[in-house]
């Protein structure tokens, strides 16, 4: 397998309240519209899909009777420049109807950080770290 992650989809329960709050919300880019059967977001290295979740579990078929309920161990991640970015995205977040899960603090590992969900429960980190460096394209420096 080449070492690239090409799409993150997340299967959504309301395709125009995540539109919103990706698009209108986060400002994330996309030709899409809320009622396209799909949600491609363009981002720097792999893109962001919306799905709906009972057509995603259909895809997936019996096999998503295999899959853990509740929290599945897995979050996103947003890394920014600089602290101030931290603290803007999650008061962006809030205000767009996503749900701080862990205000904005210094974080075990040196840098700052902030857990916020979705609207559909996913978790994102927002992240700084004055360690890392970005890409022209803004997409995270991995040594």
């Amino acid at each position: 397998m080449e070492p690239r992650l090409s799409i993150v989809t997340l299967g959504v329960q309301d395709m125009q309240r995540s539109y919103s709050f990706y698009h209108d919300g986060l400002e994330l880019p996309t030709s899409a519209k809320p009622t396209d059967a799909i949600i491609f977001f363009k981002t720097s290295g792999c893109c962001l899909a919306l799905y709906p979740a009972d057509k995603l579990q259909e895809d997936i078929g019996e096999g998503m009777s295999k899959v853990r309920p509740g929290f599945g161990g897995i979050t996103l991640a947003h890394n920014v420049r600089s602290k101030s970015e931290v603290d803007g995205l999650l008061e962006r977040v809030a205000a767009s109807g996503g749900e701080i899960l862990k205000p904005a603090q210094d974080a075990f590992w040196g840098g700052y950080h902030g857990y916020f969900a979705d609207p559909d429960g996913y978790v994102w980190e927002v992240a700084y770290g004055d360690c890392w460096t970005f890409n022209p394209d803004g997409s995270l420096v991995i040594p």
